[in-house]
């Protein structure tokens, strides 16, 4: 069973789009959104089965040049 995931970054000034860039280009977000307030992007990531969370986020988002932040939210069944 995969964990959903959501990770807010804030991004340097003016590497937005260069962050965005590379998140898409390795495949690894369901959903990427630009957004307003404290942090500029929010996206949808399914952790592998028996994958560690955190070092999943550390080693295929993290190392992204141009992150400054990041706040990941992790999600419960509920109903």
């Amino acid at each position: 069973m995969t964990t959903c995931v959501f990770v807010q970054l804030r991004c340097d000034p003016g590497k937005t789009y260069e962050v965005a860039d590379a998140i898409y280009e390795r495949e690894i977000t369901s959903e990427l959104y630009s957004t307003s307030g404290n942090f500029d992007l929010l996206m949808k990531i399914y952790i592998p089965e028996g994958e560690d969370v955190g070092m999943y986020i550390n080693d295929n988002i993290l190392d992204i040049p141009g992150i400054s932040r990041s706040l990941t939210t992790l999600t419960f069944k509920a109903f």
